[in-house]
């Protein structure tokens, strides 16, 4: 968890094209949105807020499991 008055080193900077294909690799990749922030120096609002604007979703597909009768 974040110290009050301490920021991200990427704080109030854009995203740049490769900051946004590494979320899309690390989202594809189910890593959790607290774990990308650390690795992309962003809050973990920020990684939700920009995958919220990318269409991503960091939910996992739930697999259907057919039972035989």
């Amino acid at each position: 968890m974040m110290m009050a008055g301490k920021r991200r080193m990427n704080h109030d900077k854009p995203w740049t094209p490769e900051d946004v294909n590494m979320l899309k690799q690390l989202v594809r990749a189910y890593i959790p949105a607290r774990v990308i922030g650390l690795r992309l120096g962003r809050t973990e609002d920020a990684i939700y807020s920009k995958v919220d604007v990318e269409g991503l979703t960091m939910r996992r597909k739930r697999r259907v499991h057919h039972r035989q009768k």
